[in-house]
């Protein structure tokens, strides 16, 4: 197999292959097959360790793409239900919603280090920029829930109807119109706190009309959840919004109540002593020390924040200040040799910065998960990231309205793959 010369980049190319082949045996496939079998068609050259097969035949082995099976995360066996996962960042509400039983059957991010990451994981390269007409044509017919953890924009609501074309510009819009031609059973949607009260509470208004009014889907009031209460130590509120097809007669839906509240940065420190790369020098703990107290001398709260072993860490957030306000004191460290250019010395007090894997930990990312990026990629990312335990939950919230039952083999596939877990 290693004479294959087809190689998965990421471009639309490779999405298009890759989404071929994960659902490949289904209803699904037929979205995607022509372009797929045209693509591999123009390598069938390349496929010469199958003499006297197309490219289109031989593409049925997975095998001629390693990089898709040697894969943490592969598809469900016998999935129950079917999602797309769009914003899809690295996977978050993917390993969600595959722990209770779903297949992903589209994915959708723009940026290109996120799609690395989200194709080491899943085998998968998601499509581009969502707001191309091209990017949506892709989108398969009949799935059950759509996902989305969509920037947040302010409306321009000069024509003062706030429905659905005052979104027009706005990623939200292509996410209603998404939802208006593909119709789903339900949709997830996720989004920073501060949605609630932005530009005065007029966004949310413009959202929720369309999605009620425009859109017709039964949607129970926002509620803004904490992961803190779901398994993981990190205080993180974000905004979820749910919603049902009215046809399925959905009238009722409650939040999950908290399910673990016990966890604490201990819980998910490194086991092992880490790189002095992340402590750090006495010149920057200096310049941070200066920085908190001219904040504290004009009565603000800013500045970097030591997180105790049995304390819960502040939202990871995109940017220093995600890592400034969640420092951590871990003296294990014995060899204080300088491993980049720093101003000083590597501090002896113990001072350090968490490392991705305890980012990804406190986003409920498992261990097994690869970071396939440098480190200042992998913060952005799991900055930018869904908290997984509190979104599995909610989830599993939404799909007992749906009566998808975790016992029964989900219908509308008409062949599956066994995907190892």
């Amino acid at each position: 197999m290693s004479d294959c010369k087809f190689t998965i980049g990421l471009d639309e190319n490779s999405s298009i292959i890759t989404h071929y082949l994960q659902c490949r045996d289904t209803s699904y496939e037929k979205t995607f097959r022509n372009e797929a079998i045209k693509l591999l068609d123009e390598e069938k050259n390349n496929f010469n360790i199958y003499k006297g097969v197309t490219a289109s035949e031989a593409a049925n082995e997975l095998s001629l793409f390693p990089e898709l099976t040697k894969i943490p995360f592969p598809c469900c066996n016998n999935p129950k239900f079917t999602f797309i996962d769009l914003f899809a960042g690295i996977g978050g509400f993917r390993i969600a919603m595959q722990n209770l039983g779903g297949k992903c059957i589209y994915s959708s991010e723009w940026d290109k280090q996120a799609q690395k990451t989200y194709l080491t994981n899943f085998g998968e390269v998601p499509f581009g920029d969502i707001t191309k007409e091209r990017t949506k044509q892709f989108i398969p017919d009949d799935f059950d829930v759509l996902c989305a953890g969509f920037p947040c924009q302010a409306f321009s609501l000069a024509g003062k109807k706030r429905g659905f074309e005052e979104t027009r510009g706005t990623l939200f819009f292509d996410v209603a119109e998404i939802i208006r031609r593909k119709r789903p059973k339900a949709f997830f949607l996720e989004n920073v706190k501060g949605l609630l009260i932005h530009d005065k509470g007029k966004t949310i208004e413009v959202i929720l009309n369309v999605l009620r009014n425009d859109l017709d889907y039964y949607v129970p009031d926002p509620q803004i959840v904490n992961a803190m209460n779901f398994g993981v130590p990190q205080h993180r509120e974000r905004v979820y919004i749910v919603g049902f097809r009215k046809d399925l007669n959905v009238n009722e839906f409650s939040y999950p109540t908290p399910t673990d509240t016990s966890k604490r940065f201990i819980d998910i420190r490194e086991k092992n002593v880490v790189s002095a790369k992340y402590y750090l020098s006495t010149q920057y703990i200096y310049t941070l020390i200066e920085h908190r107290r001219r904040h504290e001398s004009k009565g603000n709260g800013f500045g970097y924040e030591i997180i105790p072993d049995d304390g819960i860490a502040n939202a990871i957030v995109v940017g220093g200040m995600g890592r400034e306000r969640n420092i951590v004191i871990d003296k294990r460290l014995t060899d204080f040799t300088p491993v980049t250019n720093i101003k000083g010395e590597v501090n002896r007090d113990g001072w350090r910065r968490m490392t991705p894997r305890e980012w990804a930990r406190l986003q409920g990312f498992p261990d097994n998960f690869i970071i396939a990026v440098a480190d200042a990629s992998a913060y952005k990312q799991f900055g930018n990231s869904v908290a997984i335990p509190a979104i599995q939950a909610t989830a599993e919230e939404l799909l007992k309205r749906l009566k998808i039952s975790n016992k029964t083999p989900y219908g509308r596939i008409s062949k599956t793959r066994n995907c190892k877990k």
